[in-house]
């Protein structure tokens, strides 16, 4: 939960964390929490974020954009305070959650910054940690890469934001919360749009992946043989909510193969769905397929991408 700031507190001012264009090839999955009980809150009045979340989490799609190495930086100028590096990439599971207890970070970095702030960088990868403690860095200097160490399970890093200790949310400083209108005065220095759901990556397939495969980035199969045992198409997405659903479409040289709606039964902080048909008799006709997935909330398309594919 947030704190609000006093009305003498200095301007403090921050960049992302993370060198990547948002929106397309990151996203902020989850946001502070402002509710006060057990349930949860982000600074919309929405639920992208879980009971107790302090930070900001910009994400990438897949464990092979992380392993293709995607830099963490440092938001505002500053000084190194603590640091942490070594843990392995195994993300949180049955098996490694007593190495990460007490240890829920991960790889990480601490930043001190003028009139009390302080920035917090987690889940860097192992071995990936540029600076050292006590090291003077500027806005933009490179601390390490997106990784999965530490309290988690998908790509990320975890910004937190702290002025005296007290935990801020860059996008709501002061507290405030009016549901349905966001406080336009937020801490960074550019505008950054709030998705309330997205699409993160697309494939076409010859089969139903397994969820391993999307969550991975390895699903996706192009060119497709016109004799494959099928042709697929999945959409892999965040911020899910029960009733939204998931459109999927692949349009051939001969029309429509597949216009399906996936309606979500329930909350999903992840999911991914998938549609397709068997090859028919002969083979798929060859030449150029589109495929197109939409997330839709209300009736409102909220998210969608678009790909083609050879069958050859």
């Amino acid at each position: 939960m947030t704190s609000a700031l006093p009305a003498s507190a200095e301007v403090f001012r921050m960049g992302l964390p993370i060198d990547c264009d948002l929106g397309e090839t990151c996203f902020i999955q989850q946001f502070v929490d402002h509710d006060h009980g057990p349930a949860s809150s982000d600074f919309t009045c929405n639920g992208l974020s879980y009971d107790g979340h302090t930070g900001t989490d910009f994400a990438l799609p897949s464990l092979a954009a992380m392993q293709a190495g995607v830099a963490v930086v440092a938001s505002a100028t500053g000084w190194v305070t603590a640091l942490r590096d070594g843990m392995p990439d195994t993300g949180l599971t049955p098996e490694t959650a007593g190495d990460i207890d007490g240890r829920d970070c991960g790889n990480g970095v601490v930043i001190a910054h003028a009139n009390g702030w302080q920035t917090q960088y987690c889940h860097l990868m192992q071995g990936s940690v540029a600076v050292t403690q006590g090291q003077t860095v500027q806005a933009g200097d490179r601390l390490g890469l997106v990784g999965l160490s530490g309290n988690t399970e998908f790509p990320h890093v975890h910004l937190a934001l702290r002025r005296s200790g007290q935990v801020v949310d860059p996008f709501d400083p002061d507290g405030q919360i009016s549901c349905g209108a966001p406080d336009p005065e937020t801490l960074w220095t550019l505008p950054v749009n709030y998705m309330p759901g997205a699409l993160l990556n697309m494939g076409f397939a010859t089969a139903v992946p397994d969820y391993d495969s999307v969550k991975a980035g390895t699903a996706a199969i192009d060119p497709i043989a016109r004799d494959a045992p099928a042709l697929v198409l999945w959409g892999f997405a965040f911020g899910g909510r029960q009733g939204d659903s998931l459109r999927i479409r692949i349009t051939g040289p001969g029309g429509s193969v597949v216009d399906h709606n996936d309606i979500l039964e329930k909350d999903q902080a992840q999911f991914f769905r998938a549609a397709g048909r068997r090859t028919p008799q002969g083979g798929w006709p060859e030449g150029r397929y589109d495929g197109l997935t939409e997330l839709i909330r209300a009736g409102r398309i909220i998210s969608q991408r678009q790909m083609y594919l050879d069958v050859r």
